[in-house]
Protein backbone atom coordinates (compact mmCIF):
# COMPACT_ATOMS: atom_id res chain seq x y z
CA UNK A 1 0.00 0.00 0.00
CA UNK A 2 1.47 3.47 -0.90
CA UNK A 3 1.29 6.67 1.50
CA UNK A 4 0.74 9.88 1.17
CA UNK A 5 3.16 12.25 2.48
CA UNK A 6 1.21 15.56 4.55
CA UNK A 7 3.07 17.81 2.33
CA UNK A 8 1.70 16.64 -1.01
CA UNK A 9 -1.27 16.61 0.23
CA UNK A 10 -0.98 20.06 1.31
CA UNK A 11 0.55 21.58 -1.66
CA UNK A 12 -2.74 20.10 -4.06
CA UNK A 13 -4.68 21.79 -1.55
CA UNK A 14 -3.75 25.16 -1.77
CA UNK A 15 -3.81 24.94 -5.10
CA UNK A 16 -7.32 26.43 -6.75
CA UNK A 17 -8.07 25.65 -10.46
CA UNK A 18 -10.14 29.20 -11.52
CA UNK A 19 -10.50 28.25 -14.80
CA UNK A 20 -13.83 26.72 -14.49
CA UNK A 21 -15.17 29.58 -12.10
CA UNK A 22 -13.92 32.37 -14.57
CA UNK A 23 -15.95 30.03 -17.35
CA UNK A 24 -19.19 30.00 -15.07
CA UNK A 25 -18.34 34.35 -14.63
CA UNK A 26 -18.55 35.00 -18.36
CA UNK A 27 -21.44 32.99 -19.23
CA UNK A 28 -23.74 34.44 -16.89
CA UNK A 29 -22.53 37.54 -18.23
CA UNK A 30 -23.20 36.78 -21.51
CA UNK A 31 -26.62 35.44 -20.17
CA UNK A 32 -27.65 39.74 -18.67
CA UNK A 33 -26.30 41.19 -21.22
CA UNK A 34 -28.83 39.37 -24.09
CA UNK A 35 -31.68 39.01 -21.70
CA UNK A 36 -31.42 42.61 -20.12
CA UNK A 37 -32.68 43.94 -23.11
CA UNK A 38 -35.72 42.19 -23.70
CA UNK A 39 -36.92 42.11 -20.15
CA UNK A 40 -37.29 45.79 -21.09
CA UNK A 41 -39.10 45.73 -24.84
CA UNK A 42 -42.90 45.75 -24.66
CA UNK A 43 -45.11 45.20 -27.20
CA UNK A 44 -43.51 45.60 -30.78
CA UNK A 45 -45.14 48.76 -32.33
CA UNK A 46 -44.99 50.88 -35.65
CA UNK A 47 -45.11 53.81 -34.32
CA UNK A 48 -46.12 57.07 -35.81
CA UNK A 49 -43.10 59.06 -37.68
CA UNK A 50 -42.32 62.81 -36.94
CA UNK A 51 -39.27 65.52 -37.00
CA UNK A 52 -40.03 66.67 -33.21
CA UNK A 53 -37.35 65.96 -30.67
CA UNK A 54 -38.13 65.25 -27.31
CA UNK A 55 -36.66 69.35 -25.78
CA UNK A 56 -37.29 68.17 -21.70
CA UNK A 57 -34.74 66.18 -20.06
CA UNK A 58 -37.29 64.05 -17.69
CA UNK A 59 -36.15 61.37 -14.74
CA UNK A 60 -36.67 57.87 -15.87
CA UNK A 61 -38.77 57.38 -12.38
CA UNK A 62 -40.84 59.79 -13.36
CA UNK A 63 -41.63 58.01 -16.53
CA UNK A 64 -44.33 55.17 -17.00
CA UNK A 65 -44.98 53.69 -20.58
CA UNK A 66 -48.22 52.53 -21.72
CA UNK A 67 -48.15 50.56 -24.76
CA UNK A 68 -51.72 50.11 -27.34
CA UNK A 69 -51.42 47.60 -29.73
CA UNK A 70 -53.31 47.73 -33.34
CA UNK A 71 -55.69 45.69 -31.91
CA UNK A 72 -56.21 47.35 -28.76
CA UNK A 73 -54.15 45.84 -26.40
CA UNK A 74 -53.24 47.75 -23.29
CA UNK A 75 -49.92 47.21 -22.27
CA UNK A 76 -48.41 48.80 -18.74
CA UNK A 77 -45.16 48.08 -17.32
CA UNK A 78 -44.58 44.84 -19.45
CA UNK A 79 -48.43 43.51 -18.59
CA UNK A 80 -51.43 43.26 -20.71
CA UNK A 81 -54.37 45.30 -18.34
CA UNK A 82 -57.76 46.60 -19.21
CA UNK A 83 -58.11 50.69 -20.15
CA UNK A 84 -59.62 50.27 -16.18
CA UNK A 85 -56.53 48.34 -14.57
CA UNK A 86 -54.41 50.94 -16.65
CA UNK A 87 -56.15 54.10 -15.22
CA UNK A 88 -56.51 52.63 -11.59
CA UNK A 89 -52.23 52.11 -11.85
CA UNK A 90 -52.08 55.38 -12.99
CA UNK A 91 -54.06 56.85 -10.58
CA UNK A 92 -52.07 54.93 -7.74
CA UNK A 93 -48.70 55.82 -9.66
CA UNK A 94 -49.36 59.45 -9.95
CA UNK A 95 -50.42 59.84 -6.20
CA UNK A 96 -47.03 58.30 -5.22
CA UNK A 97 -45.11 60.82 -7.60
CA UNK A 98 -47.00 63.81 -8.60
CA UNK A 99 -44.41 64.97 -11.67
CA UNK A 100 -45.16 61.56 -13.23
CA UNK A 101 -45.24 62.17 -16.65
CA UNK A 102 -47.14 58.95 -19.16
CA UNK A 103 -45.50 58.33 -22.43
CA UNK A 104 -48.43 56.98 -24.62
CA UNK A 105 -46.95 54.48 -27.13
CA UNK A 106 -49.84 53.68 -29.70
CA UNK A 107 -49.29 51.57 -32.66
CA UNK A 108 -49.56 53.58 -35.70
CA UNK A 109 -52.06 51.18 -37.22
CA UNK A 110 -54.33 51.21 -34.35
CA UNK A 111 -57.43 52.99 -33.63
CA UNK A 112 -57.12 56.27 -32.27
CA UNK A 113 -59.96 55.75 -29.50
CA UNK A 114 -57.69 53.44 -27.82
CA UNK A 115 -55.26 56.51 -27.73
CA UNK A 116 -58.14 58.73 -26.42
CA UNK A 117 -59.48 56.89 -23.67
CA UNK A 118 -56.14 56.86 -22.72
CA UNK A 119 -55.95 60.63 -22.53
CA UNK A 120 -59.34 61.22 -21.20
CA UNK A 121 -58.82 59.20 -18.27
CA UNK A 122 -55.50 60.60 -17.63
CA UNK A 123 -57.16 64.08 -17.67
CA UNK A 124 -59.90 63.64 -15.66
CA UNK A 125 -58.09 62.18 -12.65
CA UNK A 126 -55.47 65.06 -12.89
CA UNK A 127 -52.44 63.92 -14.55
CA UNK A 128 -51.93 66.29 -17.46
CA UNK A 129 -48.73 65.39 -17.83
CA UNK A 130 -48.49 62.62 -20.55
CA UNK A 131 -46.83 62.11 -24.32
CA UNK A 132 -47.25 60.56 -27.58
CA UNK A 133 -44.28 58.90 -28.54
CA UNK A 134 -43.33 59.29 -31.87
CA UNK A 135 -40.36 57.66 -34.09
CA UNK A 136 -37.99 60.11 -35.95
CA UNK A 137 -38.41 60.01 -39.90
CA UNK A 138 -36.00 58.34 -41.24
CA UNK A 139 -33.18 59.90 -43.43
CA UNK A 140 -34.01 63.49 -40.94
CA UNK A 141 -31.91 65.68 -39.78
Amino acid sequence: MRRFSQRNALVTLSEINITPLLDLAFVLLIIFVITTPLLEQGLNLRLPQSNSRDTQQIDKNDVVTVDISKTGQFVLKGRAATLDQVENALIALHRANPELVVFIRADNLGLNRDTYAIIDRCQRNGITRFSLRTEPIKGAP
